[in-house]
């Protein structure tokens, strides 16, 4: 393994993506960097949710998608768009957690090992543990110790996107892709999550999707700005925030359009 990859969770390459016919991400290249945060800017229907579901296999889902081009996961080097790897196993080591919290209509305990059960996970001390870890490292655990057994639906918004990153956190994902996660949050909630997200990356790799160009100049290591379903311009998040290369970019952080 070359050193690139060592310094690499994920690679994405020459990827396009169709929705039946329409093509909405046009051969995009990124190198997702281990232990960091990449965010994928731009405007509404520029590409960037598809892009961030195709490294779940999210697209799999409904008939007539398809994908091209590769997307690698290392160490292991292993293609997760190929038609060989079970998209299951791609959404175990993938985690993912959507711009709008949605706990199951189950106790705290129940959603956090979710995850653990479908793989299998028997022994109720095994699980128990990594609840409670899980719990520790989204920050949740202090406030529902005494409640694990209540509905997770009568959690504030913003403990249940929290509950719902530390389900994403119970299987161990290597990579945690997060879709707007705090943009249905109050401002207080939304620091709570960037909090967290940012001590995070010490343990996960992160992709992220934005709109709140103050998040991501905030909180993200990597910035990839795509536009009509084209790579614009990728770089560490302050070049791209401040010495943009190409003039879409610029345009686009300046609020001129978007």
């Amino acid at each position: 393994m070359g050193n690139m990859e060592k310094t690499l969770s994920a690679n994405v390459k020459d990827l396009s993506f169709f929705y039946g016919e329409k093509q909405v991400v046009n051969k995009v290249s990124i190198p997702i960097y281990k232990n960091s945060i990449t965010a994928l800017i731009g405007p509404s229907g520029c590409g960037k949710t598809t892009l961030l579901r195709c490294f779940n296999r999210m697209h799999d889902l409904y008939p007539g998608n398809r994908y091209q081009g590769e997307i690698w996961l290392y160490p292991e080097n292993q293609d997760i768009l190929h038609r060989d790897v079970d998209p299951i196993e791609v959404r175990m080591r993938v985690g993912m957690v959507f711009q709008k919290p949605n706990p199951f209509p189950k106790s705290i305990f129940e959603n956090v090992a979710y995850g653990l059960r479908v793989r299998g996970v028997r022994r109720r001390s095994h699980i128990e543990r990594a609840v409670e870890v899980a719990l520790n490292q989204a920050g949740l655990f202090e406030e529902v110790k005494d409640r694990l057994d209540s509905n997770a639906t009568a959690l504030s918004g913003g403990q249940q996107q929290r509950l719902c990153i530390a389900r994403t956190l119970a299987t161990e994902p290597e990579i945690i892709l997060l879709d707007e996660p705090t943009s249905a949050l109050d401002p207080i909630s939304t620091a709570h999550i960037e909090e967290l997200v940012s001590e995070l990356k010490k343990s996960v790799t992160i992709v992220m999707v934005t709109h709140n160009l103050h998040q991501a100049a905030r909180i993200s290591d990597q910035t990839a700005f795509m536009y009509m379903g084209d790579l614009v311009e990728f770089g560490k998040t302050q070049q791209i925030f401040t010495k943009p290369k190409d003039p879409r970019t610029e345009s686009y952080i300046t609020g001129r359009f978007g």
